[in-house]
């Protein structure tokens, strides 16, 4: 059985500071979790294979085709800053 005590622990392991008031709901929550997680592994899964998603993943390209580009001068025309035909943008790294 989960105690207050518990669900405070936890809550100061991840740095979470809990309202005497949350921790009823919140042991209620964690316990059913936990009995769910125990329902869990009762299941017999020996003949199934470990999984990291539910269904295959595969990648999705799309064709390349070259296309007319944004001109230069166009692209330029809004920047606040630019210096030699580039957007010009403050210094991130010394």
């Amino acid at each position: 059985m989960l105690s207050k005590d518990d669900v405070r622990y936890i809550g100061s392991l991840a740095r979470i500071h809990l309202e005497e008031n949350e921790l009823d709901d919140l042991t209620r929550n964690l316990a059913d979790i936990l009995h769910y997680i125990e329902k869990l592994k009762t299941l017999d899964v020996k003949d199934i294979q470990p999984t990291s998603h539910v269904l295959p993943i595969k990648n999705v390209y799309r064709e390349d085709k070259v296309l007319p580009s944004l001109p230069q001068e166009q692209a330029l025309a809004t920047a606040p800053n630019q210096h030699k035909g580039f957007f010009k943008v403050p210094q991130v790294i010394e």
